[in-house]
């Protein structure tokens, strides 16, 4: 999309346009047209201008890059084990996660080791940047603590203590205001990450909660749970909005689409389900594969969504339809994570096979595989532009790959 900026009583301002539907073949004029009726900022003298950036984005949805990636450096990040693996936006660092209970800080230009973040008395499991800003890191771990960091300096701003169990998740809300951590407590928190306080705790699972994820605007946040449920709940009362009752099997992963109007969910019952985000009804069940499915996700327009099953396949849906538009075939293992790069028209997924593979996402033909770890690689990552990978393997070495 777009941001408009523009001076209200003396302060600046913005406002974004989401343009989730532009196209290689989106009559542009007409577009801008639609959007003008409807946003009185974009006067007559600034019209030309907003044409022209919507035509610039519009020649890089069409840009087609047969990008190869080439081992850059294998990090042995650990001495223990690594648990996670995760990019600021910019993809200039990235932060690794282990068993040695701590979380190191990375360059991903010279694969130089900037810190690392100790304090924990367990295993570092749940690590993530407050994305876009990534000017903090949070940990969560099996010693049942959240601490918040500067991903600048190292300091400890604050340990969040509550849950009576190992943190096994944890997600930043969009705005940076709030962290949310998962807990085998059978419960979830949101701790206010200026105050370093408490703000809700979201009980009404009865096992588990594994997976986390705030929608786009902040105010609702999912989480997936082993009792077979995904509560929707309402960030700023902390109240149950919904429960999506429907799955047979321990919930894997759930997510919100970038407009906030859907939710997907991966079971271990082998299907994914599709949801109603704000009424909670249930829309498909995606029903192709023949095991567990292990994690599903949508490209950041919420157009399609893509399912990795332990089976070693994957598979591409249209969200609209429902319809599989794409296979994924070729890893000798179960897939333990998949995602799009941030233009959507590449996925990469993470196998026990020890190989992590590229895929396009309109074909499900596979572009390049990944050779090189020795053990199962269950964290992948592309940075924002995709011009960056990286993979963590229980290998205990990282590579990145330009």
């Amino acid at each position: 999309g777009i941001i408009l900026e523009y001076v209200q009583g003396g302060g600046l301002k913005t406002r974004s346009i989401d343009l989730l539907d532009l196209s290689p073949d989106t009559d542009i004029i007409a577009l801008v047209e639609e959007i003008q009726k409807e946003e009185p900022l974009i006067t007559a003298s600034c019209k030309e201008h907003v044409i022209h950036l919507v035509r610039r984005l519009q020649e890089k949805l069409g840009e087609q890059e047969d990008h190869k990636f080439y081992l850059f450096k294998v990090l042995r990040a650990h001495v223990l084990p690594l648990t996670n693996v995760a990019f600021n936006k910019s993809g200039s660092r990235f932060i690794t996660g282990s068993y040695d209970r701590t979380c190191k800080v990375w360059d991903t230009a010279s694969g130089e080791e900037l810190r690392t973040l100790e304090g924990h008395r367990n295993v570092v499991y749940a690590i993530a940047f407050n994305n876009p800003y990534g000017d903090k890191i949070a940990t969560g771990s099996f010693d049942k603590t959240c601490k918040l960091w500067s991903a600048e300096t190292g300091q400890c701003y604050h340990t969040f203590r509550g849950h009576t169990a190992e943190i096994v998740c944890l997600s930043f809300n969009l705005q940076s205001t709030l962290v949310a951590t998962g807990s085998m407590d059978t419960t979830a928190k949101l701790w206010d990450i200026e105050k370093g306080e408490e703000v809700f705790t979201l009980s009404g699972h009865s096992a588990e909660v594994i997976a986390l994820s705030f929608n786009t605007t902040g105010d609702r946040i999912i989480t997936g749970s082993f009792d077979c449920t995904v509560g929707v709940w309402d960030v700023v009362t902390g109240r149950m909005l919904h429960i999506l009752i429907g799955h047979q099997g321990e919930i894997s992963s759930a997510q919100f689409s970038w407009d906030c109007s859907l939710i997907v969910t991966g079971s271990m019952d082998k299907t994914c389900m599709l949801w109603n985000a704000m009424t909670g009804a249930h829309l498909a069940t995606l029903r192709d594969h023949s095991d567990e499915v292990m994690d599903v996700c949508f490209d950041y327009a919420g157009q399609r969504i893509a399912t990795a099953c332990a089976d070693g396949s994957g598979r591409v849906y249209n969200a609209e339809t429902k319809k599989c538009i794409a296979k994924l075939e070729g890893h000798g293992g179960e897939i333990s994570k998949i995602c799009f790069n941030p233009k959507g028209n590449r996925i990469l997924t993470a196998s026990s096979d020890k190989t992590a593979r590229l895929w396009d996402a309109a074909t499900g033909h596979c572009l390049q595989v990944l050779e090189g770890h020795t053990d199962e690689i269950f964290s992948c990552a592309f940075n924002y532009k995709g011009n960056i990978i990286i993979t963590g393997s229980k290998d205990n070495t990282c590579r990145v790959w330009h």
